[in-house]
């Protein structure tokens, strides 16, 4: 995603940021404008860059927890900004290592509403999938798992089942991240990845799983997604690593299902609209590679968030090219080590227009329940917390 300016100076900023180092700003991330606005007034009023005042609040959770830099209209029926709402259950905060591990997951977790967000696609909440207003909701339990902590089995496991992501806290950990990246033999493995990936399962069992043209449209492109799923994992993990699979699947894991395939898939496809947005917030051109007729030059417009596979795929390949070159001048991996076939652009082409379906089918979800006037999100539930100490968000 682009860098965001500050509203009071214009100095770019990243999307995390809550005091601008120029001018020492606060500053609030607005969903409804996609920018920053600042503290004015002597901290009375949230302003834009051309002065316009809006009534908001700062989201609940950066008030609880210093957690959360988004900011939610005052008579919004829920005080939770529009990432956090959809919180089922925090992690036990009494644990020392938690809190900054959380930290870091409502930091992944808001970069995928961001992009959730400016794709148009439809985000219900739990409670309004309990009302039956929706077929289904998101939400997210994030668990400390001490299991896993001391070096043991992990007792949770990261995954989704019906609109419910479940996330084993350490993955918040770097160390044991990379030390099970490194097992599983994976050249990517982050925060933001899992998310991307674990809302793919969401969006596929909420666009595609009841509709019997979207299913053949999917099975046509990913396979039989009947395919029994416990067995089609065991043959993954017992594999030799002989499977030939790099021109058909954006990853080895894609191989073992169609549902992981769609998943990784449509990770793929927030990542790639995510870094060409980013590289267009900053005008960077590229010179065309060896053998291209073009570079990253792409038309004025150019939107990738609703650009199609085909011009994705066409600028991300110089931008990643360089991006790597760049990283390997550092002695880092690289940033994107994936190859964008002929076959996983179809698949990618698949995952752009079911999000697309899910755009126009999010607003006339959104017109038809509130009567053609933007949707509201309902007063969250309470649901049990973790270990009955956690504190709880629900969505």
């Amino acid at each position: 995603m682009r860098a965001l300016a500050c509203p009071n100076c214009s100095r770019l900023n990243h999307f995390e940021v809550r005091v601008c180092p120029g001018c020492q700003a606060t500053l609030g991330y607005d969903p409804e404008i996609d920018g920053f606005r600042f503290l004015a007034d002597e901290a009375t009023v949230w302003r834009d860059g051309k002065g316009a005042v809006a009534d908001v609040v700062v989201c609940a959770n950066n008030n609880a927890y210093q957690i959360c830099n988004w900011l939610v209209a005052a008579d919004d029926t829920t005080p939770m900004c529009r990432a956090c709402r959809h919180n089922r259950t925090i992690p036990d905060l009494t644990e020392p290592s938690v809190p900054p591990r959380w930290a870091k997951i409502e930091a992944a977790k808001r970069r995928l509403f961001h992009s959730l967000l400016r794709l148009g696609l439809p985000l219900e909440t739990k409670v309004e999938e309990a009302q039956g207003e929706v077929k289904q909701g998101l939400a997210f339990d994030f668990l400390y798992d001490a299991a896993a902590e001391q070096a043991g089995t992990p007792q949770i496991v990261t995954g989704h089942d019906g609109g419910l992501i479940t996330l084993n806290l350490i993955e918040a950990d770097d160390a044991e991240r990379e030390r099970i990246r490194l097992a599983m033999g994976e050249p990517y493995r982050t925060l933001l990845g899992h998310f991307r990936h674990e809302v793919g399962h969401h969006y596929w069992s909420r666009l595609a799983e009841t509709d019997p043209g979207e299913l053949e449209a999917f099975r046509a492109v990913f396979g039989d997604e009947q395919v029994d799923y416990q067995q089609s994992l065991q043959a993954h993990y017992a594999d030799d690593g002989s499977k030939v699979w790099t021109d058909d699947f954006v990853s080895f894991y894609a191989t073992s299902h169609p549902w992981e395939d769609f998943a990784e898939t449509f990770a793929h496809y927030l990542h790639i609209v995510d870094v060409l947005a980013a590289a267009g917030g900053f005008d960077l051109s590229l010179a065309a590679l060896p053998g291209d007729s073009e570079g990253l030059e792409v038309e004025p417009g150019f939107d990738p968030y609703t650009a199609d596979a085909q011009a994705l795929a066409d600028a991300m390949a110089p931008l990643s090219f360089a991006m790597n070159a760049i990283n390997r001048s550092m002695g880092l991996p690289d940033l994107y080590p994936f190859h964008l076939s002929p076959a996983i652009v179809a698949k990618l082409d698949y995952v752009q227009k079911l999000v697309a379906k899910g755009r126009r089918a999010g607003h006339e979800d959104a017109r038809s329940r509130d009567g053609g006037m933007p949707a509201k999100a309902p007063v969250p539930a309470s649901a049990p917390a973790q270990a009955a100490v956690s504190s709880m968000n629900s969505g």
